[in-house]
């Protein structure tokens, strides 16, 4: 006789058998049957004191090892609290599974305690929802959330799980593992492709999106080497391609260099390969017309949706980076000497102008602390931050050197950096990782240090303190120059409060303080906060509040 399984272990045995060795969740009675499911498997439970951060922390776990994440929350206000991750897996095409407790099933459409219609509430921003409503069908909705989450443009899941449901017994047996399908492209396109680069002139590559891993990295690299074309990653991307190497010429995001966003209008044959080319790395959609482009343009897309949605492509490949990169191994370059050589060194060379440190006001600059960075960490160390203009220093002038060493959402949410650096440590505990914070970001989710502490992770947050909310100043100053309102905001004592969460704190006011308090930091072996003590003036690199009221002293 079939053994009956509750339909939370079969939950759990999804979970097993695809692979999920983590999950993070702040706990509900709504899914305590899961949690005890999970109880009996070797899968690490990570409680969150927020669910927003929970769903970060997931969001940034299938980052880094391209299986979805995984949270768990409550009813209500435990899955309203969560929708802050999902936007971001949302965004940034990142395979993602939400699993919310539910009211039961009798009482559902009476307002019940906590009551809220998941589906409705997660449809806008969600990849797809559902909802088991019998314990029988538990292995098909999780094996469908699987693929649904990483097909085509990968993105999150929300599934419902009534509280009752979950306590059913069914003889139902759990569906096989989830597998990647990869779109390939077609020969002929193939051969298109090779026919505009070799009558190209001025080429350009952006890299983005998601769905990447080691080996189409690689074979990135020998297709760039082989046309020597110069390439930049979208916005939040850089991880995608050594930023030290020779043809690399920029990220398009806040702030991209004016000579990268020349080169991109002036493309003749512009390939965006794997992303979108949304509102950021487009420069407010500005640099390549909707729908007919200036530039020919090759637009490489896992999810056929997204081809042609804003821009009218030349070429329209409808293929996973991977697929991509393996059939672009057969492409041969021009037989005569490659005609924008001349014009890839040129970028290369207005790159690393452009990413040469600038002072700011104060006595701590940003730019020789990350310059000074770059050259102390691994290869291998993992940035992470949130939003804020902060992190346009951060893009600007540190270099990420391999695949998988960013977390930056490109959804722009604050508070995002403090968890994914604590899902980058639990991920690898062997290897530094650094958050990135404003302030106000940090402030979003502080609360997280503890579950950093609780875990071991030990993260090193540089928080950029200037007591402001500095983009939205800039905005501010801009349009309503000197009518200051609901800006400004205070911090507490950064380094006594990691110490009274049981972690390591350091407070720096001079940049030539810095370097040994990162030390100190890391040799401490706890999770560490630096109060790194930041001007208000310094908005932008070679831009400062004054500059942006017209009031600067010449």
């Amino acid at each position: 006789m079939p053994e009956l399984k509750t339909a939370a272990r079969l939950i759990a045995g999804s979970l097993v058998a695809n692979g999920i060795a983590r999950v993070f969740c702040v706990p509900g009675e709504s899914y305590l049957a899961l949690l005890d499911a999970l109880h009996d498997t070797e899968i690490a439970v990570t409680v969150c004191r927020h669910e927003g951060a929970a769903a970060m922390a997931a969001e940034a776990w299938g980052k880094l090892t391209g299986k979805p994440g995984v949270a768990l929350v409550t009813r209500g206000p435990g899955a309203t609290n969560a929708s802050a991750g999902v936007h971001v897996a949302r965004h940034d095409s990142t395979p993602l599974l939400l699993l919310v407790g539910q009211v039961p099933r009798q009482h559902r459409g009476r307002d019940a305690f906590q009551e809220i219609d998941v589906a409705a509430f997660f449809a806008p921003i969600a990849k797809a929802t559902d909802e088991i409503t019998a314990a029988a069908r538990a292995p098909e909705v999780m094996s469908r959330a699987f693929h649904t989450a990483t097909a085509g443009r990968p993105g999150p899941v929300v599934i419902a799980l009534p509280e009752d449901v979950l306590r059913e017994t069914t003889d139902a047996p759990n569906a096989a593992p989830w597998e990647q399908v990869h779109t390939h492209p077609g020969l002929t396109l193939m051969a298109q492709l090779q026919k505009l680069l070799w009558a190209a002139e001025r080429p350009l590559l952006i890299v983005g999106g998601s769905r990447w891993g080691e080996p189409a990295i690689a074979g990135l690299r020998r297709f760039v080497e082989r046309f020597d074309l110069p390439v930049a990653a979208s916005f939040r991307r850089q991880h995608l391609f050594d930023n030290d190497h020779p043809n690399y010429v920029g990220h398009l995001g806040t702030g991209p260099s004016a000579d990268l966003a020349t080169r991109v209008r002036d493309a003749d044959v512009l390939v965006v390969l794997g992303g979108r080319m949304g509102e950021f790395p487009s420069s407010g959609f500005t640099l390549i017309d909707i729908p007919e482009p200036n530039q020919k343009l090759v637009h490489v897309h896992p999810a056929a949706g997204e081809l042609g949605r804003l821009y009218r492509p030349t070429l329209a490949i409808n293929a996973s980076p991977a697929a991509f990169i393996s059939a672009a191994e057969s492409l041969q370059p021009p037989h005569r000497a490659i005609a924008w050589s001349a014009g890839t060194r040129a970028g290369r060379a207005a790159y690393q102008a452009w990413s040469a440190p600038l002072p700011n006001p104060g006595d701590v600059h940003l730019a020789d602390i990350l310059v000074w960075l770059r050259s102390r960490l691994n290869d291998d160390a993992i940035i992470s931050s949130g939003a804020g203009n902060y992190a346009v220093w951060l893009q600007r002038f540190f270099r990420f050197r391999r695949y998988r060493t960013q977390l930056a959402p490109t959804s722009g949410t604050m508070g995002y950096g403090l968890p994914a650096a604590i899902a980058a440590k639990l991920l690898h505990p062997e290897r530094t990782v650094v958050c990135f914070a404003g302030d106000g970001d940090f402030q979003m989710t502080a609360n997280e240090f503890q579950t950093a502490v609780q875990y071991g992770a030990a993260v090193i947050v540089v928080v950029v303190n200037n007591g402001v909310h500095g983009t939205i100043r800039m905005h501010q100053e801009r349009t309503y120059p000197g009518r200051q309102i609901a800006t400004a905001i205070t911090s507490p004592d950064y380094a006594a409060l990691a110490r009274a969460h049981g972690g390591h704190g350091e407070s720096v006011a001079r940049a030539q303080d810095f370097a040994p308090a990162f030390e100190r930091a890391l040799a401490s072996g706890k999770p560490a906060i630096i109060d790194l003590a930041f001007s208000p003036e310094a908005t932008l690199p070679g831009l400062t509040l004054s500059d942006i009221r017209g009031t600067r002293e010449p």
